[in-house]
């Protein structure tokens, strides 16, 4: 160990190290071994001993925390108090008294970590691939061969002032330009729902972090907006050609090559987009997403693309029979980065991906670019669920980069959508013939003025602010598969255009939109467009020259102006909270200083989360102009995982948020509210001792009764007049509904419910004992779901999930596991057990096969414990499906 880099100045400090709650003396300074700088710790308890080293490299971690106080400008010296962690060392607590000794030191230790992570930055190789450098880099920065502070200066010699001069000179007009920024889309789309409650995980910058380039991230934030705000200063269009095609094969198998929808044009595209629907509709693909139709189909694509080119997939997304594909020419590749893709399942329970949609974003030079695929819900009559689907799809499809920043991206914040799929809206004509004589008359602009998706689209209810173009094709739905002819089943389906291309954006133009009616191996026909599309292309010169003005003008402004914001509310009351609806309420906030600047949501010290998971701000980040304003969001939802917690009032609708502005202040906003009780999230246990409503029920009574859980094992026998219920009435009122109602309802358990039919229920099961249930069939029989999923407790108890696996292949044995439960629980199972043998006995009518219930219930009766969730595989959802399967073919008698 080398002697400590100073001993004195500001390179060591006094103080004390909690351990186990009691202080130790200590020093901290630094030194360095084998060349690398390190924190070295001399403790009193190991006098006679080599001092602690902690090295200084990527993985180091040294944080001041920020006490209440501290964030109020005040002249008194609190002391500090440090956190210190490296690569293979615990965190350790330190208490610093003399405060202003401690940031001195702390200013030492950042530069030393910045300079080490920027001696270990590649050089670009030349000016016309400097661009390329963000694919290597963690962040914008760049260093010279030496580095900001490269080890081989004399830092102990600097003063702190001319280290501090010598940074803002390395971060100044003479660095490398980094990557051009790609501008974000302020618009945020007016039909956002609250579906999607994750929350962004976010580092806990309430402290004060010291973490490779904290300070150097937040001015390169702000160089990259204000680039991105002055864009059209260094870029140029330039026209490419984008093949989009969409096919519903219905299941089937390639049987012909695709040449005659993939090789339409004489001129080979620049990239294709090619989405197909009903991929694969098995079962097993259904709920386990493996399908080897992923692979004959991606092969007939790859053999069926224009020959004048050569291509490479950019990437694949799929959820169960919706794949989207993106090939793009080879000399474009180098070009495409930022590449993400994420799905949403809009089936029942708002998971299951037999309908929904598949989307990819990437940045092609210096556009962005959205691709959505989606398979949106059936039926003539259906059109609202169509348009919830389409809703559900924007609000929950949400790209998360993956640095684990705040940066979130929907699907509207793109310069270029393309919507494509089967959107399955049909033509407001019931009558099969005349709609085939208006297509023989040619009478095809007729027919398009019954079509759902133009009267939706007229009315603002979907795809509002997409563009279609001119269909002059016959309907592409429904033909007898292998054939031209229209369908001639029983069912004998009205042609109607389903599949369908639209585009948002600008500089897009359609050259051409047609179907294919040469293939023949579905009972759709596919359909493409080619659109010429201007990307925007960087000039790097001018690029160059912009971004040396912005950095010469950010160092002039940083040293005379510091950011300030204005809040036009800062308390806010949510009153009557419910499960699963949203409120929302709204504040502004306006950039009243003279600089850029940025704001961002932040966690409280301890927490990893800015906000409970029942809150949600958005935008949670962002820049704002001086003068310029910005509507934020608050919105409250409460989800299945955090019902309970609200139910049994461990939980109330309070909170803290921090807004935190950087190199400004951070401002506290207050949330408050009332939650109101739902038997959704509440125990089988405690909804069996309620007879009446949960809305009734003194919420001091709510809590006694989830703490006097039965054990499980517990005797069965109790007091006749305190009897309890032997299934909750909840779910007694659902099942009885579907059993007198829904047996021979089409798709029962496979179509979903509507949003606002599901709120009417889950109040009238809230506030009464009803005599009947409001909303269709399929509400009803998603309500029912939705409360098996919320129950903190499975009905088959978390403690005997691994046993209902290792037995499920013995029908006996899992008879004997049942027995075992506590008495509600066995008889809620054997309860919905009896229901689903009923169920099965019309199967012909309701299309529910055993298959199909096994695997769908096994999800919510035997769920895997929170700690195996991620865990689980595709072997043990088999075991636990093979567990129900007894008792739905067998029965359970005693």
């Amino acid at each position: 160990m080398e002697p400590p880099a100073a001993a004195c100045g500001l390179l060591s400090v006094a103080g004390t190290e909690v351990r186990a709650g009691r202080r130790e003396p200590c020093v901290l300074s630094l030194g360095r071994r084998s060349g690398r700088y390190g924190i070295v710790i001399h403790s009193q308890r190991k006098e006679n001993s080599d001092p602690d080293y902690i090295p200084i490299n990527s993985r180091f971690k040294c944080v001041q925390e920020a006490e209440e106080t501290l964030l109020i400008d005040i002249a008194t010296n609190t002391g500090c108090k440090v956190r210190i962690q490296g690569d293979q060392t615990a965190e350790r607590l330190f208490e610093i008294p003399d405060e202003e000794r401690c940031l001195g030191f702390l200013s030492e230790v950042q530069s030393i970590q910045e300079a080490h992570l920027k001696a270990a930055l590649p050089e670009p190789k030349d000016s016309a691939s400097w661009h390329q450098v963000e694919k290597n880099l963690p962040g914008l920065s760049q260093a010279s061969s030496s580095g900001a502070l490269g080890f081989e200066d004399d830092f102990n010699a600097l003063s702190l002032e001319e280290k501090r001069n010598m940074q803002n000179h390395q971060t100044g007009s003479h660095r490398e330009p980094p990557p051009p920024p790609v501008p974000q889309n302020r618009q945020f789309h007016r039909e956002r729902e609250a579906t999607s409650r994750d929350q962004p995980k976010v580092t806990n910058t309430m402290r004060k972090m010291f973490l490779p380039n904290t300070q150097l991230g937040q001015r390169e934030g702000l160089i990259k907006h204000v680039l991105a705000k002055r864009e059209k200063a260094y870029v140029n269009l330039h026209n490419f050609r984008f093949f989009v095609g969409t096919w519903n094969v219905n299941g089937q198998s390639p049987d012909s090559s695709l040449e005659p929808w993939l090789v339409c044009d004489a001129e080979p595209p620049d990239l294709y987009c090619i989405g197909f629907q009903e991929l694969d509709l098995s079962t097993e693909a259904f709920f386990y997403f493996d399908s080897q139709k992923e692979q004959e189909w991606l092969t007939a694509v790859e053999k069926s693309l224009h020959p004048q080119a050569k291509y490479k997939k950019v990437q694949i997304v799929r959820l169960v029979g919706m794949m989207l594909l993106v090939f793009a020419k080879k000399d474009h590749l180098s070009n495409i980065r930022e590449i993400m893709t994420e799905s949403v399942g809009t089936g029942i329970m708002g998971k299951m991906g037999n309908k929904g949609g598949v989307a990819m974003r990437f940045v092609f030079h210096n556009t962005t670019f959205c691709i959505v695929n989606s398979h949106l819900a059936a039926h003539v009559e259906d059109f609202e669920r169509r348009n919830q689907d389409y809703k559900d799809i924007c609000a929950r499809m949400s790209f998360v980069t993956p640095d684990d920043s705040l940066t979130q991206f929907n699907i509207m914040k793109h310069d270029v959508v393309i919507w494509l799929g089967d959107l399955n809206y049909r033509l407001c004509l019931p009558d099969a013939s005349e709609v085939k004589s208006l297509i023989s008359k040619n009478e095809l602009q007729k027919l398009l003025t019954y079509d759902q998706l133009n009267i939706q689209r007229t009315q603002k209810k979907a795809f509002a602010d997409f563009t279609e173009g001119d269909i002059k094709f016959i309907p592409t739905y429904k033909y007898d598969s292998k054939t031209d002819r229209w369908d001639s089943s029983g069912k004998c389906r009205v042609p109607a255009w389903c599949d369908r291309i639209l585009w948002r954006g600008g500089n897009i133009n359609q050259l051409r939109y047609c179907s294919h009616m040469e293939l023949k191996t579905s009972d759709h026909k596919p359909v493409s467009a080619l659109f010429r599309i201007g990307v925007k292309v960087v000039d790097e010169q001018k690029y160059r020259k912009l971004f040396e003005d912005i950095v010469r003008l950010m160092d002039r402004m940083e040293n005379d102006f510091l950011p300030s914001l204005e809040l036009s509310r800062r308390e806010f009351e949510f009153e009557n909270v419910k499960f699963r609806q949203l409120q929302k309420q709204k504040f502004q906030i306006t950039n009243n200083g003279q600089v850029t600047c940025h704001f961002s949501f932040i966690p409280k010290l301890n927490d990893s989360h800015y906000c409970k998971p029942w809150l949600r701000a958005e935008p949670c980040e962002g820049y704002l102009e001086p003068e310029e304003s910005m509507d934020i969001s608050l919105d409250v939802y409460v989800s299945k995982d955090s019902v309970t917690l609200l139910n049994s009032g461990e939980d109330k609708i309070e909170d803290i948020l921090v807004l935190h502005l950087d190199r400004g202040k951070d401002y506290f906003l207050t949330i408050s509210g009332t939650y109101l009780p739902s038997c959704f999230g509440t125990s089988l246990e405690a909804l069996c001792r309620m007879r009446r409503p949960i809305r009734e029920v003194p919420v001091t009574k709510l809590i006694d009764l989830e703490k006097s859980v039965l054990p499980l094992g517990a005797l069965d026998g109790e007091d006749a007049s305190g009897m309890p219920l032997q299934v909750p009435k909840e779910i007694w009122l659902l099942v009885d509904h579907l059993f007198k109602h829904a047996c021979r309802q089409e798709d029962l358990f496979q179509t979903p419910g509507m949003q606002e039919e599901l709120e009417q229920i889950i109040d009238c099961l809230d506030t009464s004992i009803p005599e009947t249930i409001p909303g269709s069939n399929h509400s009803v029989a998603e309500a029912l779901l939705i409360f098996l999923e919320a129950l903190p407790e499975p009905v088959i108890c978390y403690e005997l999930y691994q046993r209902c696996l290792d037995w499920s292949h013995n029908s006996r044995l899992c008879r004997q596991v049942i027995f075992q439960l506590p008495r509600c629980h066995r008889s809620v199972f054997r309860y919905l057990m009896l229901f689903l043998r009923e169920l099965l006995k019309y199967s012909e009518d309701n299309n529910v096969s055993v298959a199909m219930i096994a695997a769908l219930f096994s999800s919510l009766l035997l769920r895997p414990p929170p700690n195996l969730m991620a865990k689980q595989t595709q072997q043990d959802r088999q075991r636990a499906i093979n567990f129900l399967y007894s008792f739905l073919l067998a029965g359970d008698e005693e």
